[in-house]
């Protein structure tokens, strides 16, 4: 009566709380909005990364305060809801929604504007040769002008002028704004206001040039942007000497455009970077492709989940409806963490949220596997103790392959860039949903279902009653499937020679991340096919620029140096061939970034390895781990060898791809290892093989089940994703089935073989937890003397 009452409080406290996170996640739902990438909503991304000066060393602070300056010059380029956060010690992202041409964008926040004030000593010399032929007295000029750092610099109208050391930097202005003069015709001007010590600062710098006389070029203040002297103007003769232009408010007048005093407020107004900055990365999507991409997602998710719905629900029956409908809570609930987090859903990141649709019924497949197991065994027992024992037994396998899983995702957030971090956030947020769906929300509803009387009467309607079709022919062929393990292993060798020969023979196409350059997309009216794309860029001046074409009417163009205008002259040529042309993605990675990316990502899957390797070495025998992790390598070559064939690029979200591969290759083997490990423990005088064997014959159910549910959502994507997802879609599919048949025929043979030549022993029984087997319960209960037997 007691275990009763503890499981009742428990199963009542797993429905309490299913309802509270389905009704918080609804709420959230439909009352925060979510925040897409530039990938989805349409825009441009600028990385820049801050350089060292002759005056002031790039780091942490200098990147702060550049930052301040960058995101008052964007405030003032008028763009909505920009966003503007700093990346490590040297890297600034800046996001502009909405701007299609990054040109006059990257100009302003990329040029350093070193605005600096200076007293005019005089006129300058025209440049001349030096031809050595200086007297005493004027190299001696010479010498006493450079002690007192004064240079020459050319002035708005070319003629040169002698300057001193700087009295003001742009760093105490406080805004600037263009006007016209309307009532006396000056013109446009520029009036700049200063702020604290600048406002007396700028008062003996004026007051200083008052004291020449009108005329004279040491009456002039010369305003520097970037070593060149924008504006000299002439102190006004009413400001009296040694008195300047107090209040810290000045008007800037010139020979100006409207465009040049525009363009001179915004600088000024943004202040000056304290160092230089240099643009490493830059991405440009147009809305239509976002807008694209959104619905081929959605459909994809959709279509997906109907399929998977419709598997689990062939295949479980009454409990795998039930699952399904646990699988739309897990929707909800990873949708309503990430409006939560306040994480940005970039389309890499949007599809792993479709993904791991596919990954939340692993859990569910677990437990029903076992609970059929559990059910079939003792056929005494009910279907509600049948799943609760196939929750207990199942659990460990669950926790260790979604842990697997989750050590890909991190490396992902921490070594990946761009919006593969989107991806690797949302499968992390998949993973730990997933979880939640299936121990909370699915046992919720499994068990409330399982003590029904309809179910109790006709068990076969609940899906576990039944071993099922798979299973019931495996166990039929007995667990000699491990007799013929060198022969799986030759097999598994002959298709990774295979693969790893594309490597070899027809290398890797590694995309713009890795490499550097720039990779820009076009849409064109009609439909141009490869060899005509390329022969009008290569006319337009780029011979060696790689063109493919990607789709109805779209070309993608990738080249190590391809600038602004480069663009244009492309997009002109293309559109002269298709009868018009629309830009739709452009990509600028610079060379020092594709190096990092390059290193990065080799750290990435090194580290990956590492993990697997360590954590599985902790949570099973150091044979189980190392067999994993050559099943691992076994699959990561095999899917950049057929990369390699297909002659797809090698890039940012192929490595997205390849690292969740590693995490399903990791969960399948860990799945079938938790059972080796627990037969071994249980029949310790049994040959390793034949254990093997078994454990491969029980857990083949679950691997088939589990990727059937991964494949129909990978499918979706590969066939409705669009071309941005397509290629992500296939490197799983073709790592997703590679890695089902590794993890029985690849990873148990090495094991095997490792046990046998390291004379491994079984390892100690595990005490088996739970309520005593009926065989037991009357021993367990046995009365002592003057005992009734009677328990409350």
């Amino acid at each position: 009566m007691h275990t009763h009452a503890t499981s009742s409080r428990a199963h009542w406290a797993r429905v309490f709380i299913a309802l509270a996170v389905v009704a918080a996640s609804v709420w959230l739902s439909f009352t925060k909005p979510p925040r897409l990438g530039l990938d989805l909503r349409g825009g441009t991304q600028i990385v820049l990364e801050t350089r060292d000066s002759s005056r002031a060393e790039a780091g942490p602070e200098a990147t702060e305060r550049t930052l301040e300056v960058l995101r008052r010059r964007v405030d003032a380029l008028g763009v909505t809801e920009p966003t503007i956060t700093s990346s490590g010690e040297r890297r600034i992202i800046v996001e502009l929604p909405g701007v299609q041409d990054p040109r006059q964008a990257a100009e302003v926040l990329g040029r350093t504007a070193q605005l600096t004030f200076h007293p005019v000593t005089g006129a300058g010399e025209s440049a001349r040769e030096d031809t050595g032929g200086d007297t005493a007295e004027e190299k001696k000029e010479k010498e006493e002008r450079k002690e007192k750092d004064e240079r020459t610099l050319t002035d708005e109208d070319g003629q040169p002028l002698r300057i001193g050391p700087a009295g003001l930097s742009g760093a105490l202005v406080e805004g600037a704004d263009a006007g016209f003069d309307a009532q006396t015709g000056g013109g446009w001007y520029v009036t700049v206001d200063l702020r604290g010590a600048g406002k007396e600062k700028w008062r003996e710098l004026t007051a200083e040039a008052a004291c020449a006389p009108p005329g004279d070029p040491a009456r002039r203040v010369a305003i520097v942007l970037d070593d060149e002297v924008i504006s000299s103007p002439q102190v006004d003769p009413s400001v009296r000497c040694d008195g300047g232009i107090a209040g810290g408010s000045t008007r800037i007048t010139g020979d100006f455009g409207a465009e040049d005093a525009k363009e001179l407020a915004l600088l000024i107004s943004g202040g000056a970077l304290p160092v230089p900055v240099e643009t490493v990365e830059q991405r440009t999507v147009g809305p239509t492709l976002g807008a694209a991409a959104i619905d081929a997602s959605a459909r994809a998710a959709v279509i997906g989940i109907l399929a998977t719905s419709l598997f689990i629900l062939a295949v479980y029956r009454f409990f795998g409806g039930l699952a399904a409908i646990a699988l739309v809570s897990y929707g909800l609930i990873s949708y309503a963490a990430l409006l939560l987090l306040g994480a940005t859903l970039t389309l890499p990141g949007l599809a792993g949220f479709v993904l791991a649709i596919g990954m939340a019924v692993d859990a569910n497949v677990l437990v029903f596997e076992r609970a059929r197991e559990e059910y079939a065994a003792r056929r005494g027992r009910s279907l509600r103790s049948a799943l609760t024992s196939g929750y207990r037994n199942a659990f460990s396998a669950i926790a260790d392959s979604n842990i697997t899983t989750l050590l890909a995702a991190v490396l992902l957030f921490f070594l990946a860039s761009g919006p593969v971090r989107g991806f690797g956030v949302t499968l992390s947020i998949g993973v730990l949903a997933s979880m939640v769906s299936a121990l909370v929300v699915a046992r919720a509803l499994t068990e409330s279902a399982a003590g029904r009387r309809a179910l109790r009467r006709r068990p076969g309607l609940s899906g576990i009653a039944g071993g099922g079709r798979l299973r019931r022919r495996l166990e039929g062929r007995g667990p000699g499937l491990m007799r013929h393990r060198r022969r799986w292993l030759a097999g598994s060798a002959v298709v990774l020679v295979l693969a790893v020969s594309g490597i070899l023979v027809r290398g890797l196409d590694f995309g713009v991340e890795f490499t550097g350059g720039r990779l820009v997309e076009y849409a064109t009216e009609r439909p141009v096919d490869a060899e005509k794309a390329r022969r009008a860029v290569s006319d337009a001046g780029f011979p060696r620029a790689v063109v493919q074409t990607s789709g109805d009417g779209g070309i993608s163009v990738r080249s190590e140096d391809l600038g602004d205008e480069d663009v244009l002259r492309v997009r002109d040529a293309l559109a002269e061939t298709g009868g018009g042309a629309e830009q739709l993605r452009d990509e600028l990675i610079g060379p020092s970034l594709g190096d990092e990316l390059r290193r990065n990502a080799l750290i990435a899957l090194g580290v990956a390895l590492a993990a697997q390797l360590v954590y599985l070495a902790v949570r099973f025998r150091w044979i189980f781990g190392a067999a994993t992790v050559a099943a691992m390598a076994h699959d990561v070559l095999i899917l950049v060898g057929v990369f390699a064939w297909l002659g797809k690029p090698v890039d940012g979200v192929f490595l997205a791809a390849l690292l969740t591969v590693i995490g399903y290759s990791v969960n399948d083997s860990v799945v079938v290892f938790d059972r080796v490990r627990e037969l071994w423990a249980r029949h310790r005088g049994t040959p390793f093989a034949e254990v093997a064997g078994r454990a491969v014959v029980q857990t083949v159910p679950r691997t088939v089940n589990t990727g059937m549910g991964a494949l129909f959502i990978l499918v979706a994507l590969a066939v409705l994703g669009g071309d941005s997802l397509t290629d992500f879609a296939v490197a799983l599919l073709v790592g997703l089935t590679v890695g089902m048949f590794s993890s029985v025929l690849t990873a148990v043979p090495i094991a095997v073989e490792l046990a046998g030549r390291s004379g491994a022993t079984a390892p100690p029984a595990r005490k088996r937890s739970g309520p005593p087997r009926p065989r037991d319960r009357a021993a367990a209960v046995r009365p002592e003397a003057g005992d009734n037997g009677a328990r409350v």
